[in-house]
C-alpha cells in the first residue's frame, strides 16, 4: 500500500462539519498534512503562498463573504497558474443541476465525487489520481524546468511503457509540439491518433493546429462535425466561434457561443467572449445580458477585472441607457476600490459617457486622464489600450494615441505585433502616425541593443539577454536584433549553464535568420556554437 503520509492536502469547504468529516477520512487514508480554507478567497491566498499535492474542493461554497463557487475558483486557479500540472484537484458536490457539473468538468479537475460518499470511495479516487500523477511526474518536471523538447521525447517513450496512459501521453506530446510552435508535427500526431481510434480531444487538437496555421475553413469543418458528434465538448464551441470571427462573421460566432452557454452557463470567460462578439455583431441586448452576468459572477473573485465594467458600460451606452451606465461606473469605483486599473477604466468609461452626451471637451479631458493613468497601471489588456488609442485618435489626441500604442508595444507580454499596432493608425487614416511609431520602435530597439551591450561588457549576461528580448519584441523582424539575441544567449549558455527556454529561443531565432537570409555569413558559426553548447551540457539532439 502506498505511503500517503508526506502528501499535503488543502480542503476547501465552508461547512465545519464537512471539514471535520473529510479530515477524518483523510487520516484513515494515512494523510495528516491537512490545511483548510473556508472560502475561495482564503484558498487563493493560501495557494499564492504554497502548493499542495491534493486539493479537495466543495462545489457549493455557500454564502461566504466572497461568493464564489468551486467552478469559478478552479477557473481562477487555472487561469492565474496558482496550481501546477501535478496538483490533484478533486471537486466534491451534491449538485444535481447538470449544467453546473458540465461547467466544472470542462475545467478538467482530476476527478469529481458526488456526495454522499464513503472513506473507501474517497481513498480509491485519491489513490487512482496519485498513480496517474506518479506516471506523469517525470514529464511534468521537465515541463516545469522549461525543457519541452526532452518532455516530448519522454512522452513518446512513456506511451509504450505506460500503456494504460498511452493516449494521455500522446495527447500531452501533441500539446507540447503546439507549445513549441511545431504545428505540422502536432497535426501529424493528432491525425495518427485519429487513424487508430477516433477521440473528441484529438479532433479538437487537430482543429487547433489547423486554426493556428491559418487553415480556418478546414478547422471549421472538423469542429462542426465534432460538435455534432460530441455536443457537450464545450471547448469545441469556443474554437468554432473563433473560426467564425476570423472569417468576419461575428453573428455566427455569437450563435455558437449562445449554444455553448445554454449547455454550460457558468464559465465566466465564455460569457465575456459572448458579450464581446455580440457587441461586434451589433446585438446590444445580448451583449448587455452577457456582461451583466460576467460582472455579477466575478463580483467576489480575487481577480476582479474592472474591464468587465467598461464592457458593460459600452453596451449600455450603445443601448442609450446613460443612467444605468452611470450606476455601473459608481459600482466599479465602490466594489473595486484599490485596484490599480480602476482609474484608467473609470476615465475611459466617463469619457464614453461624455461622448454619448455630446460633451466633447469633457470627453477629451477624461481621455487625457486615462492616458496618464495608463503609465502607472498594470494588468490592462491590449484590447483596452487599443480601444483607448482609437478614442484618442477620433478626438484628435495624436500624441496621446501614439503614447498608448507604444505602451502596448513595450509590454513584452503583449501579443500585439508592431504591424497590428500600426494598422490601427492606418485604418484611422493616419499613416503618418504609423510611420512615426515605426521609427520610434526602431529607435527604442536600437537603444536597448546598446544598453544590452553595456550590460554584457559589465558581466551582466542575464540582464543583457532580457534587454535584448525586449528589443526583439519591439522589432521582431530586425536582423540586427536577432543576431544580437542569438549571440547573447549563446554567451549566457556558455558561461552560466544550460537554460532550456532560452536555448529554444536561440534555436528559433537561428532558424528565422536562416529563412530571412540563408546566405548570412555567420549562420554556420552560430549553428556550430549552439551544437557545441548542447554537447557541453549533454543535451540530447
Amino acid at each position: 500500500m502506498q505511503d500517503n503520509s508526506n502528501l499535503s492536502v488543502l480542503v476547501i469547504d465552508p461547512n465545519p462539519g464537512m471539514r471535520g468529516s473529510l479530515q477524518s477520512m483523510l487520516n484513515q487514508a494515512s494523510m495528516t498534512k491537512i490545511e483548510f480554507a473556508v472560502s475561495s478567497g482564503t484558498a487563493i491566498k493560501q495557494l499564492a503562498k504554497r502548493s499542495y499535492d491534493i486539493i479537495l474542493c466543495e462545489y457549493d461554497l455557500g454564502s461566504s463573504d466572497d461568493g464564489q463557487d468551486g467552478q469559478q475558483l478552479l477557473e481562477d486557479l487555472r487561469h492565474h497558474k496558482l496550481i501546477g500540472l501535478w496538483t490533484i484537484f478533486i471537486m466534491i458536490t451534491s449538485e444535481g443541476v447538470y449544467s453546473k457539473v458540465v461547467s466544472a468538468a470542462e475545467l478538467t479537475p482530476t476527478d469529481y465525487i458526488l456526495k454522499p460518499f464513503t472513506v473507501d470511495v474517497l481513498s480509491q479516487r485519491i489513490q487512482r489520481a496519485i498513480e496517474r500523477r506518479n506516471a506523469f511526474l517525470p514529464v511534468y518536471q521537465l515541463i516545469g524546468h522549461g525543457n519541452l523538447r526532452e518532455a516530448v521525447r519522454a512522452c513518446a517513450a512513456a506511451e509504450t511503457v505506460n500503456v494504460r496512459y498511452g493516449a494521455d501521453f500522446a495527447r500531452l506530446r501533441a500539446e507540447l509540439h503546439v507549445s513549441l510552435n511545431e504545428l505540422p508535427e502536432a497535426e501529424n500526431l493528432y491525425s495518427a491518433i485519429l487513424a487508430a481510434k477516433p477521440a473528441g480531444w484529438a479532433h479538437l487538437g487537430l482543429a487547433r493546429t489547423l486554426f493556428a496555421q491559418g487553415r480556418t475553413d478546414e478547422a471549421e469543418g472538423v469542429l462542426t462535425k465534432l460538435i455534432a458528434d460530441n455536443p457537450r465538448l464545450m471547448a469545441g464551441y469556443d474554437l468554432l466561434a473563433r473560426c467564425h470571427e476570423a472569417n468576419g462573421v461575428p453573428e455566427r460566432a455569437q450563435k455558437v457561443l449562445e449554444d455553448a452557454v445554454a449547455i454550460s452557463p457558468h464559465m465566466i470567460r465564455r460569457l465575456r467572449k459572448l458579450g464581446e462578439v455580440a457587441l461586434e455583431a451589433g446585438d446590444v441586448a445580448a451583449a448587455e445580458r452577457s456582461f451583466k452576468q460576467v460582472v455579477a459572477k466575478a463580483k467576489y473573485s480575487e481577480f476582479r477585472d474592472p474591464e468587465d465594467h467598461v464592457n458593460l458600460i459600452k453596451a449600455l451606452l450603445r443601448k442609450g441607457d446613460a443612467a444605468q451606465a452611470s450606476g455601473v461606473i459608481r459600482d466599479m469605483e465602490k466594489s473595486l476600490r484599490g485596484n490599480p486599473s480602476v482609474d484608467v477604466c473609470k476615465s475611459i468609461s466617463v469619457a464614453m459617457l461624455h461622448e454619448t452626451a455630446g460633451n466633447t471637451a469633457a470627453a477629451v479631458t477624461e481621455l487625457g486622464s486615462a492616458v496618464s493613468a495608463v503609465r502607472s497601471a498594470s494588468g490592462l489588456s491590449s484590447n483596452l489600450k487599443i480601444g483607448l488609442a482609437k478614442s484618442c485618435l477620433s478626438n484628435k489626441l495624436d500624441k496621446e494615441a501614439s503614447e498608448v500604442m507604444l505602451a502596448v508595444m513595450n509590454d513584452v507580454a503583449s501579443d500585439v505585433s508592431p504591424q497590428q499596432a500600426m494598422s490601427v493608425f492606418v485604418k484611422a487614416g493616419r499613416p503618418d502616425l504609423a510611420e512615426g511609431m515605426g521609427n520610434q520602435l526602431k529607435q527604442q530597439a536600437q537603444a536597448l541593443v546598446n544598453l544590452a551591450s553595456e550590460k554584457g561588457n559589465m558581466g551582466d549576461l542575464k540582464g543583457a539577454v532580457q534587454t535584448l528580448l525586449e528589443a526583439l519584441h519591439m522589432s521582431p523582424g530586425n536582423l540586427q536584433v536577432m543576431m544580437a539575441v542569438i549571440n547573447a544567449i549563446l554567451k549566457q549558455l556558455g558561461e552560466l549553464g544550460w537554460d532550456h527556454p532560452l536555448a529554444e529561443i536561440c534555436r528559433t531565432q537561428i532558424e528565422t535568420v536562416r529563412k530571412l537570409d540563408p546566405d548570412h555569413p555567420l549562420l554556420g558559426v552560430l549553428g556550430d556554437e549552439y551544437a557545441a553548447a548542447k554537447r557541453k551540457y549533454g543535451i540530447s539532439t
